[in-house]
């Protein structure tokens, strides 16, 4: 090999991720990198991965990838592509370094830049389907990327599917996604608008109790009107802003190029660079983690027509009791 695996970051469902050390000097990055490994047999979402950020080409906004190669180790073969390393790992970690919350001004910079991110990826055809804190990477300076699209997809492909896919993770889900199996542009926006309220609050957007199970919490998100709560401590242009993102028709929710240009994230001081806004030394060293540590509700599943109908006839359910409480 031409290069050293290194200190274990983190582990998924079907890849670890480690510093590597390349021995061979190289122009295109730097000899320390992230390594991310499967098994050759398990490696089809790292080898997707792998390509679909090729098809995305360079961004400030999204994560690198170097290269690939296969490697026999321990009488495995395995499959490892090499991603930037982010010191300051994923914005998941500076949160609870923060004490669970960022100030609005982090909020709204790092927003900007996570709406540049989703602007070059749905211009590029994709939908990236698992927008959280836990797969946006910090680097040096507080500038952030998206990373991990192992669940992303060609935009406008794979419907009419006999086998609907639970594609985002649960707790960020989307009224279309539940309802219809539709996995678009939009999706992203909502769970933008998930990832700033745990910004601003150190909490997921949903406040389900421990005891809640996956249907609860796809019964919450896809029946009636209830939407995501704003909270109190943001700011007018803050709360305007997560109202644009949380709407439950996906055809009126505001898109990206909308997005850019509220006063949230479009004012002259949220462009302004992120440097000096974090102290390097509280930077804990770790790497581009995926979706590993994500306390509840954080399995991807497949969604089948029985879950389906099962689910339908929750909704009939709830929808007959809704009815017999009202009066003619």
């Amino acid at each position: 090999m031409d290069w050293v695996r290194g200190q274990f970051l983190g582990r998924g469902n079907f890849a670890t991720v480690n510093l590597a050390t390349h021995i061979k000097h190289s122009l295109n990055f730097s000899c320390i990198t992230a390594v991310k490994s499967s098994e050759e047999y398990t490696s089809h979402f790292l080898q997707k991965e792998k390509h679909i950020l090729d098809r995305l080409g360079s961004s400030p906004y999204i994560i690198k990838c170097f290269g690939h190669d296969h490697t026999f180790e321990d009488d495995q073969e395995c499959y490892n592509i090499f991603l930037e390393y982010a010191v300051g790992g994923t914005l998941f970690d500076q949160l609870k370094n923060h004490g669970d919350k960022f100030s609005e001004t982090l909020v709204r910079r790092y927003t900007r830049s996570i709406v540049e991110g989703l602007k070059h990826i749905h211009e590029s055809g994709f939908v990236h389907c698992d927008v959280k804190l836990q797969n946006i990477l910090v680097f040096d300076q507080g500038n952030v990327k998206i990373s991990y699209f192992g669940l992303a997809k060609v935009e406008g492909l794979e419907h009419g599917e006999k086998k609907l896919k639970c594609r985002v993770t649960p707790i960020f889900m989307v009224p279309e996604s539940i309802n219809d199996s539709i996995y678009e542009s939009p999706v992203d926006i909502w769970a933008l608008g998930c990832a700033v309220v745990e910004m601003i609050t150190g909490k997921p957007t949903w406040n389900m109790s421990s005891k809640a199970n996956m249907w609860s919490l796809k019964i919450h998100i896809g029946i009636g009107e209830e939407l995501p709560l704003i909270p109190n401590e943001l700011s007018e242009e803050g709360k305007d802003f997560l109202n644009k993102c949380f709407v439950k028709d996906p055809l009126k929710r505001s898109s990206l190029e909308m997005l850019l240009k509220h006063p949230f994230i479009s004012d002259d001081e949220t462009l302004l660079s992120l440097k000096g806004l974090i102290n390097k030394s509280q930077l804990p060293l770790m790497s581009p983690r995926t979706h590993l540590d994500y306390s509840q509700w954080a399995s991807c599943e497949d969604f089948t027509d029985e879950d389906s109908n099962n689910l339908l006839r929750c909704y009939r359910s709830k929808a007959v009791r809704l009815v017999s409480k009202l009066e003619f």
